[in-house]
């Protein structure tokens, strides 16, 4: 489905190479060369927010990092950090902000739009049912509620706010309550088949994810670790009667 991406970066050659392959996908493309520009149009309120972001990190005005930082205070849009950084710090460091992937320069074209791809591929089919859920596409579990149709999550009453990426994670948790998954098996269910980058990055997101929810990776209530292989969903479906 054609979806609106926000290219961020300061190179104007480069902004126009990414718009016409990603126009050539079908997408609605709009542009920034700065990090304010960036944020300006990434929050607007007037219909026009992105689906998508593609964000530089080296922007002349504002760090990538730091948009990205800002960004996440009130969005949860989808972002692949574009970065000429070798440091796997810096990448480490972009993931764990928030980022949902990332590309490093040079690339080529066709993998950013495959990138692209994936990432939107995300968007679950809310007319599934998993078990542990309600009438209404709800999976309720003793102090949680995930609600994938609204994209809202509630832990002990309260709304908690996940990026993107952590709140697909969490899903595809919740969908298989008690069910171990490997690194690898998150990656083809939440990132794609085609995905690129390192399976670290499921662990990167696990701990954003037990961070806004509370959960204490040394005496975790929702979120175990099955060391050496993955990660599971400790809660027990609500109604479930085993």
């Amino acid at each position: 489905m054609p979806r609106r991406v926000l290219v961020v970066d300061d190179e104007r050659e480069i902004r126009a190479v990414l718009r016409a392959y990603l126009e050539a996908e079908g997408h609605t493309v709009v542009e920034a060369a700065t990090g304010a520009e960036a944020l300006r149009r990434a929050l607007a309120t007037d219909g026009s927010a992105p689906d998508l972001v593609l964000l530089d990190i080296g922007l002349p005005d504002l760090d990538g990092l730091d948009v990205l930082r800002t960004l996440r205070r009130s969005s949860d849009v989808y972002v692949i950090l574009v970065t000429a950084r070798a440091d796997e710090a810096d990448t480490l460091i972009g993931l764990s902000t928030g980022a949902d992937d990332y590309v490093t320069k040079p690339f080529s074209p066709r993998e950013v739009v495959a990138r692209v791809r994936t990432v939107l591929r995300r968007t679950r089919d809310e007319s599934a049912v998993p078990e542990g859920s309600q009438g209404d596409g709800a999976l309720r579990f003793p102090g949680l509620t995930l609600d994938p149709r609204r994209r809202e999550l509630h832990v002990d009453g309260r709304e908690v706010r996940l990026s993107a990426l952590e709140f697909d994670l969490l899903h595809a948790l919740a969908a298989s309550p008690g069910r171990v998954f490997s690194r690898a098996q998150l990656l083809e269910e939440v990132w794609g088949y085609d995905f690129y980058g390192d399976e670290r990055v499921v662990d990167v997101h696990v701990r954003g994810m037990r961070r806004a929810l509370g959960d204490d990776a040394t005496a975790p209530r929702i979120i175990g670790t099955v060391r050496g292989v993955g990660y599971k969903l400790l809660l027990e479906p609500e109604g479930d009667g085993r």
